[in-house]
């Protein structure tokens, strides 16, 4: 019979005292709880390795440590095959609207820039590229492998995807974090964290750009102000072209990921509906795009 996460959680040989276990909300790829001994509070969180999502555990734990080292990330406490016990942030996780805000803009993206330069100097070991545009093609194979119901929009998916690879280069490669969804972001009352680094990897900087307007709904003129603020310089027609193509390719990986999701996933989150929402993100985005 196989241990319940909670079982695993008890087994674990650094409790000080008797624990208190409670499940964190809010995952989409992962389960998390946060646990209480006598001396602390920790974050545990349970993933496998998924290749088709192309998540690495091996890899998130060493950009974790390195985000920890460049400041970003709470500290990794002990691993495991398959967990991880982390310092818990007594902090306050930021909504689509607090990312709005422009004073809260100025922080995340002095975050962003952050990660983009500083874990590099900290991450040992392999590490991964997660280049958009090879992902959105992998998950257009995993879709056809699984007899996923979207079949017939692939080739249209795929066609757009090469329009977008085209249009967003030249290309710089920072290291990235990949997923910024405002529920990664924590804010304590004196600084901001960045956590759950399961796809980090070099990658290009408007990739994260572009995925933090997208992911929280930022009008147009959040947008300049966080590439002018990124850049240190004004605007040309051109970044804003290329800021536009990987915005699209960020929404465009999204609503893949949760394509194959609905066919692999075994955690109980409603992917149906967040495949329809963004693909019809996408479409109008794409549309924009191409009026551009």
């Amino acid at each position: 019979m196989s241990k319940t996460p909670e079982d695993r959680i008890r087994d674990l040989d650094i409790w000080q005292g008797s624990i208190s276990i409670a499940p964190l909300s809010g995952g989409m790829t992962n389960r998390n709880y946060v646990v209480k001994d006598g001396a602390r509070t920790v974050a545990v969180r349970f993933g496998e390795d998924i290749p088709v999502h192309m998540i690495s555990r091996s890899n998130e734990l060493m950009a974790s440590r390195a985000a920890h080292a460049a400041g970003l990330a709470p500290a990794i406490l002990h691993a495991a095959p398959g967990l991880l016990v982390m310092e818990y942030i007594e902090a306050r996780t930021l909504t689509p609207a607090d990312i709005d805000d422009p004073a809260m803009l100025t922080r995340i993206v002095r975050l962003i820039r952050q990660c983009h330069t500083e874990i590099p100097k900290h991450f040992r070991g392999p590490a991964m590229i997660f280049w958009v545009f090879q992902v959105i093609r992998d998950y257009a194979n995993s879709l056809r492998e699984g007899d996923s119901p979207y079949l017939a929009d692939l080739r249209f998916l795929i066609e757009k995807a090469e329009a977008l690879e085209a249009a967003a280069g030249p290309y710089s490669i920072v290291f990235g974090h990949n997923d910024l969804l405002a529920a990664n972001f924590l804010d304590d009352g004196k600084r901001l964290w960045l956590i759950d680094w399961d796809y980090a990897g070099f990658n290009s900087p408007l990739f994260d750009l572009g995925g933090l307007a997208s992911n929280n709904l930022l009008p147009p003129e959040r947008e300049m102000s966080v590439l002018e603020a990124y850049f240190a310089a004004p605007v040309d027609d051109a970044l804003w072209r290329r800021y536009q193509a990987m915005k699209c390719a960020s929404l465009l990986r999204e609503t893949m990921w949760s394509m194959v999701s609905e066919i692999h996933s075994t955690i109980g989150f409603d992917y149906k509906t967040y495949t329809h929402e963004n693909r019809t993100r996408f479409d109008r985005a794409y549309a924009q795009f191409a009026e551009s």
